[in-house]
Order: structure tokens, then C-alpha cells, then sequence
């Protein structure tokens, strides 16, 4: 439904912010709604990165893929 994670929903505010790279304690700390808290801990744990994207435009596969600039990266 989104791009990637912001601060607050963008559907909701305007002045919602986009973050391009955000550690999984960030998440955590801020309560960001990426995913659960349980799953944010086994991805840090494991040192598994996330990246959030949109899968609206599929162009965003291929370029995720192909290491462009895309969504939001979520690492230790």
C-alpha cells in the first residue's frame, strides 16, 4: 500500500517522511509498523535485511533486484 516506511502514515498525513535505510532497533524503538515485533527481532537476530517496497509498479522487482534505489532497507 506504500512505498516503503515512514514515519507516520503517508495516507494520512502529508507531512509524513520516507526513510531510505532504518536499523531493525529503529523499528523497534519507534514503533514503526514494518512488521511485528516478534518477526523484527528473529530478522535482526539472524541478521536477515528486509527491504520494503512496492510491488504496484512490478519495474520495482527488477530493480530491487538489480541493487537500484528502491523502497526502504531495514538491516542490523
Amino acid at each position: 500500500m506504500v512505498d516503503g516506511v515512514y514515519d507516520k502514515d503517508p495516507h494520512k498525513f502529508d507531512d509524513a517522511v520516507k526513510y531510505d535505510t532504518l536499523t531493525f532497533k529503529e523499528v523497534l524503538e519507534k514503533g514503526l509498523q514494518v512488521m511485528d515485533s516478534t518477526a523484527a527481532s528473529l530478522c535482526m537476530d539472524n541478521s536477515l535485511p528486509i527491504l520494503v517496497f512496492s510491488v504496484e509498479d512490478t519495474d520495482n522487482i527488477v530493480k530491487a533486484v538489480c541493487g537500484e534505489n528502491v523502497g526502504t532497507v531495514v538491516t542490523n
